[in-house]
């Protein structure tokens, strides 16, 4: 599959006879002997991934909290419904296009926020934009990415993107990361509420790796004026404050590979792109000692929220949330919608599938703000099934990553085409022309 042109971010005809045209692309290739840059299967999808990633990079991405039974949860959730089909309806010109937060949108998919994505590859969220651009799928920029969010509005000026914040313990760097949001040109504020504590990711512990002490993950942090100058004013007060903290770290080849590419990473608040001059530069390391310290905080409450509403006049939509009470509390507390989610299984293990959830919380809130659906979402059967329980746009994760390891920017557009192309054919096959049509009618309970 060559370049393809970004799509008007609101076209709704931008994803019709995406199932046809899909099929006919591999097709009609596979007659020379060319075969998809990525496995079209789920689970191989995953092989591919595994071998084509570092063994630190595939567990960061591909693990969860605990024993990981949150993750096998939030997949086996969906072999409880059935796609229930309805034939002989015509279902000729399929319409997979939704309303949110004020726009048409060409489909009711978007992409979560996943962090690190240099892991996978060098281009990382620059590569996920533009992939996303080209089919009209908006992006949920995280805040845990490897390239600020000026760069990636550059690289994709007409997309359509959210902005996701890990709320900081510092109010200024907060306030300072949703200006850049809105005036980067993103559509909405995703707050992520359950990461204020760092979960029990057994797969990073056993490896003993987190990308963010080696200097990754952290280009909204370091590019940031209010970070900068916490990190010199961290310095300054106290210059031994950036060295590690006991016990002392061993002398290695391992450490010194780790000083070199936080002196790397340390170019936006040295100001020199001399690796040289990083290394001999307390700043870098004070960077992500820093990092460390503000990251999150475990006493937010819902009457800190209130505080967004003055550092942004963007759409707030609040992640996290797997319980209706919450639901309802964040309808009272003003915010523009909901997102439900459990991380992906990655922050509690035993923790609440998200689908199991996702009817009760879809009749309690009844249609007054829209619902954001993740976790366990693996094909586009999944987001069919999603959307007929009472989402009103289906999140993609681990999938796009696992596309970008693989290929890259091809690689991720594939993936969001074959996931788009499932969804398409689900859609008609259920006798559905639109989304609209779709209810809980479209499914059996297995």
């Amino acid at each position: 599959m060559g370049p393809v042109a970004p799509v008007a971010p609101d076209d709704p005809a931008a994803a019709r006879g995406v199932s046809r045209r899909t099929q006919s692309e591999i097709y009609r290739a596979g007659i020379s002997g060319t075969r998809p840059r990525v496995p079209v299967d789920a689970v191989d999808l995953e092989r591919a991934a595994e071998k084509a990633l570092s063994a630190e990079a595939f567990a960061y991405i591909a693990g969860g909290a605990g024993a990981e039974r949150t993750m096998r949860a939030n997949t086996a959730a969906f072999d409880r419904w059935q796609v229930w089909p309805r034939p002989l309806r015509d279902v000729s010109a399929r319409d997979l296009s939704i309303d949110l937060l004020g726009r048409r949108r060409p489909t009711p998919l978007l992409l979560a926020p996943l962090g690190v994505m240099e892991m996978a590859h060098g281009e990382a969220d620059l590569a996920v934009a533009r992939a996303a651009a080209s089919l009209g799928i908006p992006y949920t920029l995280s805040n845990q990415a490897s390239f600020p969010m000026e760069q990636v509005a550059a690289a994709t000026s007409t997309a359509s993107r959210l902005f996701q914040l890990y709320w900081s313990a510092s109010d200024e760097l907060n306030a300072s990361l949703l200006r850049r949001a809105e005036a980067s040109g993103c559509d909405a504020i995703v707050v992520t509420l359950d990461t204020h504590l760092l979960g029990w990711r057994t797969r990073d512990l056993d490896l003993a790796y987190l990308p963010f002490t080696r200097g990754l993950g952290i280009a909204q942090y370091t590019s940031d004026p209010v970070f900068q100058q916490l990190v010199r004013e961290r310095v300054r007060t106290a210059p031994d404050a950036a060295a590690p903290a006991a016990p002392a770290v061993r002398l290695t080849p391992k450490t010194v590979a780790a000083g070199v590419k936080i002196a790397r990473k340390g170019a936006a608040v040295t100001g020199s792109r001399s690796v040289r001059d990083n290394l001999r530069s307390p700043l870098p390391r004070a960077a992500v000692e820093t990092f460390l310290d503000v990251f999150s905080t475990p006493a937010l409450t819902w009457e800190d929220l209130a505080r967004a509403r003055e550092w942004t006049t963007l759409p707030i939509i609040l992640k996290g949330i797997v319980h209706p009470d919450d639901a309802i509390r964040a309808l009272d507390v003003g915010m523009d919608g909901i997102w439900i989610s459990n991380h992906g299984g990655r922050q509690i293990d035993q923790s609440v599938p998200t689908l199991a959830v996702l009817p009760t919380i879809a009749d309690r809130v009844a249609g007054r703000v829209p619902i954001v659906f993740d976790s366990g979402v693996r094909q586009g059967s999944d987001a069919f099934i999603a959307l007929a329980l009472g989402a009103t746009a289906v999140a993609i994760g681990r999938p796009y990553a696992y596309g970008l390891g693989i290929a890259g920017e091809e690689g991720v557009r594939e993936v969001l085409r074959n996931l788009l192309a499932e969804l398409d054919i689900t859609l008609g096959l259920a006798g559905h022309a639109t989304f609209a049509e779709v209810g809980r009618d479209a499914l059996r309970a297995a």
